[in-house]
């Protein structure tokens, strides 16, 4: 294990260190987010920032230290279900998989409606993520499952919207999200109930719609 800032491997004391801040900083960010400050985190492992800074000089450092593993393995998933015999079990399975990991983790929830620069697993998910859901999309509208007017820009708007208050229902009803997410599923079953009424958002459109709804200046 080498130093967030060098190349050797780290002392044990500075490992002990690096161990306590993670831990402390996976405890924060799941109840508070990944906006919590810095100085909360280092108070709560029990260490100076001057300690937290040298193991990690920017946020996102800590966040891939702290989210780098999960991000990956729901990568891994995202691959799963495009090998899926069955377009639609393995988009559904895939968008349970990640709706359980947002209910779960106020962080996790964050981390897919915002941008952190140095995040780099997050980055490769992101765009994994997208070209995930077009690819399902195009082979559930092959096999007749989907609705052919249906395109990623509705279908990642509306995952969003919903994300966004996973955070709250779950304080008052931890699986509130299965039935919404669910309901939002069925409408984009085939064959479509009524026609929709306006053009799908563009790429362009759906960005800036996420950032406003993001609440940040910039937003994946």
């Amino acid at each position: 294990m080498s130093d967030g800032g060098g190349t050797g491997p780290l002392r044990k004391d500075a490992q002990r260190n690096r161990d306590l801040l993670i831990a402390a900083a996976r405890e924060v960010y799941a109840e508070r987010g990944v906006e919590a400050p810095l100085d909360d985190i280092a108070r709560r492992a029990g260490v100076g920032n001057a300690t937290l800074y040298r193991r990690f000089p920017t946020r996102g450092a800590l966040i891939e230290a702290v989210f780098g593993d999960a991000l990956t393995h729901t990568l891994r998933q995202g691959e799963e279900a495009r090998g899926a015999d069955d377009a639609w079990a393995g988009l559904t399975g895939y968008l349970e998989y990640i709706f359980e990991g947002l209910a779960a983790d106020r962080g996790a929830n964050d981390l897919m409606t915002t941008s952190i620069p140095d995040v780099p697993s997050l980055d490769a998910l992101k765009t994994h993520h997208y070209e995930t859901v077009c690819v399902l999309i195009r082979r559930a509208q092959e096999q007749g499952s989907m609705r052919d007017d249906v395109v990623v820009e509705d279908l990642l708007f509306a995952l969003a919207a919903l994300g966004r208050v996973v955070p709250t229902s779950v304080t008052v009803a931890p699986q509130a999200w299965r039935r919404h997410l669910r309901l939002l599923l069925d409408g984009l079953r085939a064959p479509a109930a009524t026609a929709l009424p306006v053009p799908p958002l563009t790429p362009d459109q759906l960005t800036g719609a996420l950032r406003a709804l993001a609440g940040h200046d910039t937003a994946d």
